[in-house]
């Protein structure tokens, strides 16, 4: 049973808070390291990095307003070969959602790896968030800007930007976590929550680093649902336009007609895993002689070929785990809602198969199973 208490935050520096005790994790040897955004050099945006000096902690903000990479591809790389000594990961819901799924397909090591997620109120672009920063905001100023919304559920961003579309219709901003840092209904400039897995909750309090007391404030539940009915809105708006405009096939290849096939999606993808993939063999490069037999044939062929099997190739491989972190969306150069095609397909599937991705570990996943009646649809269901 997770443990419940609070950190006080002296003269209303949150961050410098949230950081102290992340760095006592690293001075009493509760980890060997910390992975966590770090504010780059410039000021303008964040990079992930894995810290082991607590001196070395300036700079890190556990509530970054980016996502320049997705953190489940990192703590990937980190875990799955000879991580003997004890690492922590400061994740958003999204990222340890991805964990998650990962785990299940052998892709993630948790034995030492202990996650630390943030309530999430959404992030920006990674060029929008250096124009503001350009433009003479102050980052630290703009994040608590951002905390302050969060006590009443209502994180604004500054007037001309918007949080990422993936982030608006996010209905999972609360994440589960070894240690969860609540957020949403605190006087962030007071206090900040924090809850405590099985797995620290001992060790945290032998080493003196917390102690239990406190509870959550009475009108967190209802701040948190209204965040995930508004949010939830936009994403049931968001599947109503898209699906809309994309009703077959032809359709489809007009909305993405302008994709290039560069692949930055599938990269960008924490689910897209495999080592050896279609995409990436000689499969799909065709001869020259290939291509006018089908110009022959057709008239006209477009140029790359092979768009419309690509995105639904990679639909029907990771649909049932997408966790709608919408890197897809970020990395595209032709900012072709990836995002919203596999949410929207996505959100179908993963109730036909009553599958939440993310949600637990032990939780089987649908490509892992058989059932004979599983595609039999109940009335409603879709």
């Amino acid at each position: 049973m997770a443990k419940q208490t609070v950190l006080k935050v002296s003269e209303g520096r949150t961050e410098e808070t949230i950081k102290g005790f992340l760095k006592s994790l690293l001075e009493k040897g509760v980890v060997e390291a910390i992975l966590i955004p770090k504010r780059l050099p410039s000021g303008d945006g964040f990079a992930q990095t894995l810290i082991h000096d607590p001196e070395k902690m300036d700079g890190a903000c556990a509530l970054s307003l980016t996502m320049p990479v997705q953190s489940a591809k990192v703590a990937s790389h980190l875990s799955i070969k000879n991580l003997n000594k004890k690492v922590a990961a400061v994740l958003k819901a999204c990222e340890i959602r991805a964990i998650v799924e990962l785990a299940k397909f052998l892709q993630v090591k948790l034995d030492n790896l202990f996650l630390i997620g943030v309530d999430c109120p959404g992030t920006f672009e990674v060029s929008d968030y250096s124009k503001m920063i350009q433009e003479g905001r102050e980052g630290e100023k703009l994040t608590g800007e951002i905390l302050k919304g969060m006590e009443r559920g209502e994180a604004v961003p500054p007037q001309g930007y918007v949080f990422r579309p993936a982030c608006e219709m996010c209905e999972y901003p609360v994440p589960k976590a070894d240690i969860h840092i609540k957020l949403f209904g605190y006087k962030t400039d007071e206090e900040v929550g924090l809850e405590i897995g099985e797995k620290l909750e001992k060790e945290l309090e032998e080493k003196g680093i917390l102690s239990f007391s406190g509870n959550e404030p009475s009108s967190r539940k209802e701040i948190v649902d209204r965040v995930v009915a508004e949010r939830a809105k936009k994403r049931d708006a968001a599947f109503q336009e898209f699906s809309g405009g994309v009703k077959d096939l032809q359709s489809f290849l007009d909305r993405f007609s302008t994709c290039i096939r560069c692949h930055n999606c599938m990269v960008a993808c924490p689910i897209c895993y495999c080592k050896e993939c279609v995409f990436r063999t000689a499969i799909f490069e065709h001869e020259g002689d290939q291509f006018l037999r089908w110009a022959d044939r057709k008239g006209g062929i477009r140029m790359p070929t092979d768009t419309l099997i690509f995105h639904l190739i990679r639909m029907s491989h990771m649909v049932t785990s997408c966790i709608g972190c919408g890197l897809c969306d970020s990395a595209c150069p032709s900012r072709l809602p990836v995002a919203t095609l596999f949410r929207s397909v996505g959100d179908k599937i993963q109730k036909m198969f009553k599958y939440v991705p993310g949600r637990d570990v032990n939780e089987v996943p649908p490509v892992a199973t058989f059932k004979e009646d599983e595609l039999k649809i109940e009335s409603g269901a879709l």
